[in-house]
């Protein structure tokens, strides 16, 4: 089928359909932005648009992201100016190819490394009276970018290394002056292509969907635009597709790879009842899927969308880093000068101003937090942003809801009572089995799992009847069948249930959930329904404690017995039970004030203001979507093991962001010192600076 053309945009309405600042600095802003459907949206088009506006001196366009990160001129405009000139560039009536020029602007780094070789090289060919110009001329970019820099920002890193190749140049040392551009660019272009690779990391996560996708409507199957599905329709996914939604089989057998969402490697068999996610390959099998989750609500799109905010949000121990970084840069200047005058030689100057703390500080922290954050990714953890990281790895008292969270929230059959010495308990199960095998319900899914388990006697009946948010009822032999709520059973159908009140009591007592059977008017059982405790429950529990976890509370709406029971069964320091959803926040704030730094892990909706007043919030992957979306950690499986990977991966991440900084610090200052005692040559000292930097940052960089 061939794609419809977009529609012709009118060239004077706006390029863009959102146009925010997330970063600015003077001289400088990071805007993320939203193109006009069917317009122009490459970078290149974007770039000369950009370029052309008053006072723009330079723009960097990642459409991966949809980011625009533009240079201006603040003599000649201001952010604030800018962004609304920007915000009203019209659509283009026409996107020629981009001119040579325009490329070349661009730049490529690994270009400029082989220039600065050239000119290395050169150095030592050349005749004597051609080594000046090679070396001014392999210098000039360098120094012109300083100047400008200055201008904006005063004295920076890259204004010392500047003053280093100028005192070198003055000297007529044109070996060191050719060899710190050489080192300078190279270590610019790896740094730039770690910080890269750290990005692209996250973007790996995602796998590209279709823009059309197969939906069961009226019994047919047909092709629809990705863009009009809709929670619960029928979705059918055959072998070799990317699965477009988030939700639950509803019928069909298929081996789904789920690497790109989970990291596992094996592919994992999927049937009716079983959870799958959007952004995951099928490889075998055919399935129809109730879509849970469409659009940009599912954990693809949802992947995209925090990559977007992660590559531009900055955590206080980035923040930290930049703010030494450059707090350090009026040391080393003063430092350069004191060795020259102690020394009468600038060449030690010119060493001394190779070194400074710069670039590791600066980049080695986001990138260890990119990477951390991909690796989470890999393993099923969705982490928004390194802030979250952060304070994940500050939390000390975590706090959980039970249902969904310690408990697995799929209810198993535990009791069948009869009412009627004609039906055996095996009996009821599979005559409400015969019934809600058609409902997609969890109710429903627990009763046909539980007459799986036994010899399955299937009851014969006429076409089910759904009565929603009641139960379901049909005919057997001629007599009518009611499964559903005590009010579906008692009010609706006039079934009386008061013979059986001690049993039925007895049941709530125990906090089970209770499905009512009637049948031929009379109740002839109840099957008792209740969630069970994660097997991995009292693991996690230990392996949060063995993660520096000194406290471990269990909040919940339920019984106080079960919570009692629960606790006690895992382990936890205290409870608090029967609670609304304002309580739950009340005591996360009470704790808060008194000095926890709280995790709290939940799924509903009745958690979604704990989750937001927690110093972290962790969202279970079959949470509701306040829950998730309120939540600063999003599980892509349900798997409790899940929360304990997550606070092991921040530890570990906060871990290495100290052992860098120690290094850079360690390394730099032992440098520098060797540097202002005359004991490195300018040349030496770029070449150790560069080198250490590029290994801080390989090392940042392993987490991935």
């Amino acid at each position: 089928m061939t794609a419809p053309a977009p529609w012709p945009i009118p060239p004077d309405l706006p390029w863009f359909t959102a146009l925010e600042p997330v970063h600015h600095v003077p001289g400088r802003v990071r805007l993320r932005y939203r193109c006009r459907p069917g317009s122009p949206s490459g970078a290149d088009a974007l770039a000369r648009a950009v370029e052309r506006v008053e006072g723009v001196e330079s723009v960097r366009v990642s459409p991966a992201a949809r980011s625009l990160a533009v240079r201006y001129d603040r003599g000649r405009t201001s952010a604030a100016a800018l962004c609304g000139t920007l915000a009203a560039l019209p659509v283009p009536a026409d996107t020629p190819a981009p001119a040579p020029e325009t490329r070349a602007a661009a730049g490529d780094a690994g270009r400029q490394v082989l220039v600065r070789l050239a000119t290395l090289a050169g150095s030592f060919l050349l005749p004597m009276p051609l080594r000046l110009p090679l070396a001014l001329a392999g210098a000039l970019p360098l120094l012109k970018e300083a100047t400008g820099i200055y201008a904006r920002e005063g004295v920076t890193s890259h204004v010392l290394e500047a003053m280093a190749v100028s005192i070198s140049l003055a000297r007529r040392d044109f070996t060191a002056a050719n060899t710190t551009t050489f080192m300078l660019a190279l270590g610019e272009y790896m740094e730039e292509s770690i910080a890269r690779r750290s990005d692209s990391l996250l973007k790996h996560l995602l796998r590209p969907s279709s823009d059309e996708i197969w939906v069961l409507r009226g019994g047919v199957e047909i092709l629809v635009p990705a863009g009009t599905v809709a929670v619960g329709d029928s979705v059918v996914v055959g072998a070799g597709a990317v699965i477009p939604v988030d939700g639950t089989v509803m019928s069909g057998t298929a081996t789904v790879n789920q690497a790109a969402m989970t990291g596992e490697s094996v592919p994992v068999a999927k049937g009716r009842g079983d959870g799958v996610l959007s952004g995951t390959l099928m490889e075998e099998g055919r399935l129809v899927i109730y879509a849970e989750q469409v659009g940009t609500h599912t954990a693809a799109a949802r992947i995209a969308d925090y990559v977007e905010q992660s590559l531009t949000a900055k955590s206080t121990a980035q923040l930290e880093a930049s703010r030494l970084a450059d707090q350090l840069v009026p040391t080393v200047l003063r430092l350069a000068a004191t060795s020259a005058v102690l020394s009468g030689t600038w060449q030690n100057a010119a060493s001394v101003l190779q070194a400074d703390y710069s670039c590791a500080l600066k980049l080695a922290t986001p990138v260890a937090f990119k990477s951390a954050m991909y690796g989470a990714g890999q393993s099923g953890i969705l982490v928004k942003g390194a802030g979250a990281l952060e304070r994940l790895a500050q939390a000390d008292t975590f706090v959980f809801d039970k249902t969904g969270t310690l408990t697995t929230g799929m209810l198993q059959v535990t009791d069948s009572i009869t009412f009627d010495a004609a039906y055996t308990p095996n009996d009821l199960i599979c005559l409400a089995a015969s019934v809600e095998e058609h409902y997609f319900h969890p109710l429903a899914m627990a009763v046909v799992a539980a007459a799986r388990e036994i010899e399955n006697r299937h009851f014969d009946h006429q076409e089910v009847q759904f009565i929603v948010a009641h139960g379901v009822a049909s005919i057997i032999d001629g007599k009518r069948i009611v499964v559903g709520s005590r009010h579906f059973v008692q009010e609706d159908e006039g079934i009386d249930v008061a013979p059986h009140e001690d049993a039925i009591n007895r049941l709530y007592q125990e906090g089970k959930t209770l499905l009512f059977i009637g049948f031929g008017g009379k109740l002839v059982g109840v099957l008792a329904l209740k969630d069970s405790t994660r097997a991995t429950s009292a693991a996690t529990i230990a392996r949060l404690r063995q993660a520096g976890v000194t406290r471990i509370l269990l909040l919940t709406g339920d019984h106080r017995d079960r919570a009692a029971e629960l606790a006690n069964e895992l382990g936890l320091d205290d409870f608090h039970a029967e609670l609304l959803p304002a309580d739950k926040a009340r005591i996360v704030e009470d704790l808060s004030r008194d000095g926890a730094r709280i995790a709290f892990v939940g799924d509903g909706i009745n958690d979604a203001p704990a989750l937001a007043g927690a110093h972290v919030g962790i969202a279970m992957q079959k949470g509701a979507d306040i829950a998730r979306l309120t939540a600063d950690v999003a599980l892509l499986e349900d798997r409790i093991e899940r929360v304990a990977d997550a606070k092991e991966t921040a530890n570990a991440t906060m871990a290495l962001i100290a052992s860098n900084y120690r290094l850079t610090v360690g390394l730099n200052t032992a440098i520098l010192g060797a540097a202002a005692m005359g004991l490195l040559s300018p040349v030496g000292t770029a070449v150790l600076h560069n080198g250490t930097t590029i290994g801080i940052l390989l090392n940042a960089l392993r987490r991935g």
